[in-house]
């Protein structure tokens, strides 16, 4: 999906708001509204922004991940299963 194919004057969205509604519920593909011929704003439904904020969410969580291993602050899994192991059996 190119973001470039669903380009649409503001004067689109003031009068087709719930033609548009419809569109992006079914395709869930954003829209692009211009102003003036510039890029404002980008529609879309709420299931792909709760979408897109997970995604990033997760993004998020790698990176922070990656930096742990590149500080060498992790553990291995041999390591981190004895420490299990021993957890179990004081209990």
């Amino acid at each position: 999906m190119r973001l470039s194919d669903h380009v649409k004057p503001i004067s689109y969205l003031k009068s087709d708001a719930a033609q548009i509604v419809k569109d992006l519920t079914v395709s869930g593909e954003p829209l692009l509204i211009t102003q003036n011929g510039e890029a404002k704003l980008v529609v879309q439904d709420v299931q792909s922004y709760e979408d897109t904020q997970q995604t990033l969410a997760l993004l998020k969580i790698l990176v922070l991940g990656q930096k742990d291993i590149e500080q060498g602050k992790f553990k291995g899994a041999d390591e981190f299963l004895a420490e299990l192991a021993d957890l179990d059996r004081k209990e």
